[in-house]
């Protein structure tokens, strides 16, 4: 008889204990589901901070309204997943194409042509490769010419000749979804802001969003170096800036 006793005894003990565990993350990647967050601005930044809007048309706030696939697993070009499921919290409705072109540095000027060409600001749709030649958009509104415009800067550019055309930003008190994080070279790396929040104090949070290799969608990142916040990212804490799959230093920020 003594044994059932004692069994009924520790085992609502082990119970209690396992459910009133602390969470140790901002927003659990797995509580991603189904229409919970239909885009970027959706996703809430963390108790205390308030999302900081963007001016109305520009890039910070074309960023922020992207929409959010309902599947958060990330896909490759070919139609695979990828084979890291772990780095990211959610992921854009942004086409990554059917070749393995749109990698890092490629999704940022991706982005940045989407906005430019939604604005019909297409004198503006420049990028440069490693010689510093200029690939100039001229297909005007045609979808199917900005698409192969596109498939070309994507053979021809990369992390460095994007680090060399983008300007270093070095006043961090002011960064802005559209800034991102770059290292320039082979291999080298990049992500963007895309989404950013403050408190009553003054403190920024960040989202970062990439792409990888092989091509795949992009995707907004967790923060591994601090769970208790993630998806969001504090810069304000030493010079190294740990993502998933890439670690920056502080002084890698840059701006269009």
């Amino acid at each position: 008889m003594k044994l059932p006793l004692k069994l009924t005894i520790i085992l609502p003990i082990l119970t209690f204990t396992f459910y009133s565990r602390p969470k140790s993350r901002g927003i659990p990647s797995n509580e991603f589901t189904k229409h919970v967050y239909e885009t970027v601005s959706d996703i809430p930044p963390p108790q205390g901070y308030s999302r900081m809007p963007g001016e109305p048309g520009s890039f910070s706030s074309w960023l922020s309204q992207i929409k959010l696939k309902h599947d958060n697993r990330v896909h490759l070009y070919n139609g695979s997943l990828k084979r890291n499921q772990t780095a990211q919290f959610a992921v854009l409705d942004i086409s990554v194409g059917d070749k393995d072109l749109q990698q890092c540095a490629d999704a940022l000027m991706r982005l940045r042509a989407e906005w430019l060409y939604s604005r019909k600001r297409y004198q503006e749709i420049i990028f440069k490769d490693n010689a510093g030649k200029e690939y100039v958009y001229r297909g005007g509104l045609s979808r199917d010419a900005f698409d192969k415009y596109l498939e070309l800067v994507f053979q021809k550019c990369g992390t460095l000749s994007l680090s060399h055309q983008l300007h270093r930003k070095s006043d961090l008190e002011n960064l802005l979804p559209g800034d991102v994080l770059i290292k320039g070279g082979s291999p080298g790396h990049a992500v963007i802001i895309i989404d950013m929040a403050v408190n009553h104090e003054g403190k920024k949070l960040y989202l970062l969003a990439q792409s990888y290799m092989p091509a795949q969608d992009i995707h907004i990142l967790i923060n591994p170096q601090y769970e208790n916040i993630s998806p969001w990212y504090n810069f304000n804490d030493g010079s190294i800036i740990e993502t998933p799959e890439w670690t920056f230093t502080i002084d890698q920020f840059s701006t269009w």
